[in-house]
């Protein structure tokens, strides 16, 4: 390929990433992931504050994969401070399909807990793949800070992302299954819940637990 074709094709993806209909906008994405290219990198990461079609957004992530981390992680390590919530939410997002532990320390406690659901979501999942070695029972401890928060699908989301990180959760399930709040008290339990018997399903273990709570127990299993 001539370096001209080159810029030719990299001057129509980067228009494209502007156009008003949402199938060029996603062509646009996909050929910036196709051939990688320094010059798409500020781009993506900022129609990804603004993209409104999930596809396309997660066309945008898929195509900042394609680009070297060296380029993407510090821009969106700088991404998570933003004052929009989809920007936040979208750069941790692609840092957790990144997958690079440089950024971890962008994670902070304030993200983990940020006031959109959304954002704290992302975080969560970004966490648990980034979190280094070691790091896990300081990492649950946080997280646990969340539980009872939200509705089904955000307790869902703050679940899978303490179960992923092994069975360091289990001290910390087991202190927040004492906890005042009967809401923390049902999601500490069905997260153990559903950490022993992965196949039972969520609402199956937030219904045991809520029977739990009722009983006035905790829900502590030996093991």
């Amino acid at each position: 390929m001539t370096m001209a074709k080159q810029d030719t094709d990299a001057t129509r993806a980067l228009q494209g990433l502007e156009d008003g209909r949402s199938s060029v906008r996603l062509r646009a994405a996909l050929a910036a992931g196709t051939n990688p290219d320094p010059r798409f990198v500020d781009k993506l990461i900022e129609r990804c504050a603004i993209e409104p079609e999930f596809s396309v957004r997660e066309t945008l992530t898929w195509a900042l994969t394609r680009h070297s981390p060296s380029l993407t992680v510090p821009e969106l390590v700088d991404e998570v401070r933003s004052e929009r919530t989809q920007a936040r939410s979208q750069a941790l997002h692609t840092l957790s399909k990144i997958g690079d532990r440089r950024a971890w320390p962008a994670i902070t406690r304030t993200l983990l807990s940020d006031a959109d659901d959304e954002v704290a979501r992302s975080a969560w999942r970004a966490a648990v793949v980034l979190v280094p070695e070691g790091e896990e029972a300081a990492l649950a401890g946080v997280l646990a800070t969340q539980l009872g928060r939200g509705g089904r699908e955000t307790q869902l989301s703050l679940s899978r992302a303490l179960i992923a990180l092994g069975e360091v959760i289990l001290t910390t399930l087991r202190t927040a299954a004492t906890d005042p709040a009967p809401r923390v008290r049902q999601h500490a339990i069905a997260t153990e819940r559903l950490w022993r018997d992965p196949d039972a399903g969520f609402e199956f273990a937030v219904e045991e637990a809520k029977r739990v709570v009722a009983l006035g127990g905790r829900g502590q299993e030996g093991g």
